[in-house]
């Protein structure tokens, strides 16, 4: 079955965003004065759940607050994620601008599913890639598209209803279980470059693990080249 797509994740998968969140967080925490810090250890315990206001809502029932309203903060947090991405404090993991413009020049098309918000892809793919989001991703599937996020594959069943294409049609690229669990739900086959946060995770179910995207790294350019033919 021919390759017609590439669709990706996009925090941990398209660049290792997931500390500059946490420092967003925290920052977003202290403005609201509240005591509440997250470090590396309760943030990789965090991730498990997928969303952050689902996030926020899961550390606030451990501390016992039953009543907690994540929406204010989860717009601030947003807004100082935003700052700081459009400051240059990220770039794209190694492999994936190359990857990306490879499958352009083969003409295959390129989608998002993430459980981010739209707001935040964007701002991502603007300061990395330059230009219009779309120009890139002709489906962009976020968080704010689903009624249930991963490891649910309502995301990626999205992403594959914009491009009118079936899971044979397409490849998946992520970086968690819950991402895994999620793809393959959606009947796609998945490469996986553990993360930062994601390393140790169980990937059972993954066409391929890799370190990164890069070309001396069995990337997915010479995997996809060997195996698919693109």
């Amino acid at each position: 079955m021919p390759l017609h797509a590439l669709i990706f994740d996009v925090d941990g998968t398209l660049a290792e965003t997931e500390e500059l969140h946490r420092e967003a967080f925290n920052q977003t925490f202290n403005e609201f004065d509240l005591a509440w810090h997250w470090n590396q250890e309760r943030y990789h315990t965090l991730l498990k759940i997928t969303g952050g206001k689902e996030r926020m809502l899961a550390h606030a029932a451990s501390l016992g607050i039953d009543d907690f309203d994540p929406l204010p903060l989860h717009k601030r947090k947003t807004t100082l994620y935003n700052e700081m991405l459009a400051q240059g404090a990220i770039s794209l993991r190694p492999g994936v601008e190359a990857l990306i413009r490879k499958a352009k020049e083969k003409d295959l098309r390129l989608a998002i599913a993430t459980t981010t918000s739209r707001e935040n892809v964007e701002t991502l793919i603007r300061v990395t890639l330059g230009g219009d989001p779309h120009h890139w991703f002709e489906a962009i599937s976020t968080g704010e598209d689903v009624a249930i996020k991963k490891p649910d594959p309502e995301v990626y069943q999205v992403a594959l209803s914009r491009l009118e294409l079936t899971a044979r049609d397409a490849i998946a690229f992520e970086d968690t279980k819950n991402g895994v669990l999620a793809a393959r739900g959606a009947g796609l086959d998945v490469i996986v470059t553990p993360s930062l946060y994601s390393a140790g995770e169980d990937f059972s179910g993954a066409l391929a693990i890799i370190e990164t995207l890069e070309a001396h790294n069995l990337s997915a350019l010479d995997f996809l080249s060997a195996r698919l033919g693109i």
